[in-house]
């Protein structure tokens, strides 16, 4: 999962790993991003603790931990990339795209090259896919408006067509050219390919709670076979798909667009990919809004067990609603958030020894893994709470899985035909590449395990465990914590949500007490991020500083 997917783990069969990030974009205007941080997991709950988190990254020129720690610094730093552009990349920083129409109105795409790898740019490309929305006017066009809704993993493509290039405020669009590109790895841009529809279904229900030695080969060969179908899928672009690279890719896409400085919004794990941006390039680094904001200085096993803390208030908060709704199916009124939290556990349990029908074509069972995905990814949003209140029920009372189904399906990006979009097999190699692992074997797991159950007695053993994806990736990691200071670049927004599952909002105050120029912005309530989810204090404060160019007073609180 936004473990560390944006904060979670990479992937794995459940729901993160920002970190992540994460999650990734989400299907509404409330909702549309997910650090699914954000950490990393696998894919579901080994998803969620994937989908979120990835920290630095190749490419990334930082001050290595054991230089920091000889200089008496707590962590590496983000060093700023050179003003001058390099000899070997002055024509990928030359070219111009070539637009043409894609079949959305309005929208017009593009494909511009990057290197695949910075350090030997005579060694071939990488394709990025990028689309735009000409400003609608009326008044100055302001430039272009970058946006991406987190993942990592997520596409920026599918995000500004479906509803950034048409939903966000009109001011903002009269201004700005609305741009995405996807990064590389993902969606549109050279996709990773891991595994096909069947052996994902098998994936997404492995069991993430292992009881005996059984299970837990079970869930190590499931996290075998996932990272050996991504190495064999791109055995050379699994090298390289750090946001480090991403954040160096923006860059050229700038410079493409005819733009001297980027103007960006990103949500979940796209706050980490934006302030790596600004850290390494402070100069060019126009109005950056960062919503949902992750901690780059943390490293993974932090980060997950953060996230899973994060979750943990989040479901706090549902059950104190939910016990307030007549017929809540986890308790009646008054039931404290503990009880409610006992009897979700309960049910797992009792999934974990037999799964429930769901009416799927495919015969897929309602499994503990599944279940426990579906419910994570109804904490993103608090306007998923009355589904997943219905869902419950079904399950518990009538021996319906199919709401919970519908739910985990949703937050895996599979299809109604069985296939599954590149979500969950970018987060993995993104975050995998990011951070070392939270883990190296399953005895560190266990030993770790009264830690996490601590903080989420619901989810923090699934969690865990899914954070343990990334110690079978066939790539090394290449990234380390850092932080990210940015020195001379203009003013920064961060924001978090007091209340946010998948980025907590200590990672947003951690970000903005490291950016050089950050304006912090606190929006106090529920949900993964701010802008455009229903607080007009919020919405009014990210319009003015988008087009007036008006930051916020640093420490500014909506509701």
């Amino acid at each position: 999962m936004d473990t560390r997917r944006t904060p979670r783990t990479a992937s794995a069969p459940a729901p993160g790993g920002e970190t992540s990030p994460g999650r990734a974009a989400s299907r509404s205007r409330g909702a549309h991003r997910r650090v699914r941080s954000g950490a990393r997991t696998a894919a579901g709950l080994l998803a969620t603790a994937a989908l979120l988190v990835s920290a630095c990254s190749s490419g990334s020129p930082t001050t290595s931990t054991a230089e920091a720690a000889q200089d008496g610094a707590q962590e590496a730093a983000l060093v700023a990339l050179p003003r001058s552009t390099p000899t070997a990349l002055s024509p990928y920083y030359a070219q111009k795209p070539a637009w043409r129409g894609c079949g959305v109105p309005g929208f017009q795409c593009a494909t511009i090259k990057a290197p695949l790898d910075y350090a030997k740019p005579s060694a071939g490309d990488v394709r990025l896919a990028v689309t735009r929305k000409k400003a609608t006017g009326p008044g100055e066009r302001l430039g272009s408006l970058l946006v991406n809704p987190g993942g990592p993993g997520g596409s920026a493509i599918g995000y500004v067509q479906a509803y950034a290039g048409i939903g966000y405020p009109a001011e903002v669009r009269a201004r700005y050219d609305m741009v995405a590109v996807d990064p590389r790895g993902v969606a549109r841009s050279e996709p990773v390919e891991c595994l096909d529809g069947p052996a994902m279904d098998t994936y997404t229900r492995t069991d993430t709670t292992p009881d005996d030695a059984r299970e837990t080969d079970g869930l190590v060969e499931a996290y075998r076979t996932f990272a050996e179908g991504c190495g064999a899928d791109a055995p050379r672009l699994l090298r390289h798909v750090s946001t480090a690279e991403a954040a160096r890719d923006m860059d050229i896409v700038r410079a493409a667009l005819g733009d001297e400085k980027l103007n960006f919004v990103g949500a979940s794990y796209g706050t980490f990919l934006g302030a790596t941006y600004a850290g390494l390039f402070p100069e060019r680094t126009g109005r950056l809004v960062l919503d949902g904001a992750m901690d780059p200085s943390l490293p993974a096993r932090r980060l997950n067990l953060e996230q899973t803390a994060g979750f943990e208030t989040a479901f706090r908060s549902f059950a104190r609603d939910c016990v307030r709704q007549a017929g809540c199916p986890l308790g009646a009124k008054g039931a404290s958030p503990e009880q409610v939290g006992e009897n979700l556990k309960a049910f797992f349990e009792k999934l974990d020894a037999r799964p429930v029908p769901t009416g799927d074509a495919d015969g897929r069972r309602l499994t503990e893994s599944l279940a426990m995905t579906g419910v994570i990814a109804a904490m993103y949003d608090e306007g998923s709470w009355g589904q997943l209140r219905e869902a419950l029920t079904s399950a518990m009372k009538e021996n319906d899985g199919s709401g919970l189904l519908v739910l985990s399906d949703s937050y895996y990006e599979r299809d109604a035909d069985g296939r599954y979009s590149n979500l969950m097999f970018a987060n993995a190699a993104v975050n995998c590449l990011d951070l070392p692992p939270s883990f190296a074997t399953p005895d560190q797991v266990r030993a770790a395990l009264p830690e996490f159950e601590k903080a989420s007695p619901v989810f923090g053993e699934g969690l865990a465990w899914a954070a343990l994806n990334c110690a079978y990736w066939p790539v090394h990691a290449t990234g380390e914590p850092h932080r990210i200071e940015a020195k001379g670049a203009a003013p920064i927004v961060v924001v978090g949500t007091t209340r946010d599952p998948a980025t907590p909002y200590r990672w947003a105050q951690a970000l903005a007490g490291q950016l050089s120029s950050a304006r912090l912005l606190t929006y106090d309530g529920d949900g993964h991020t701010a802008y455009g989810r229903g607080s007009s204090c919020v919405d009014r404060t990210i319009n003015a500083y988008l087009v007036r160019g008006t930051p916020p007073q640093d420490g500014k609180r909506c509701s």
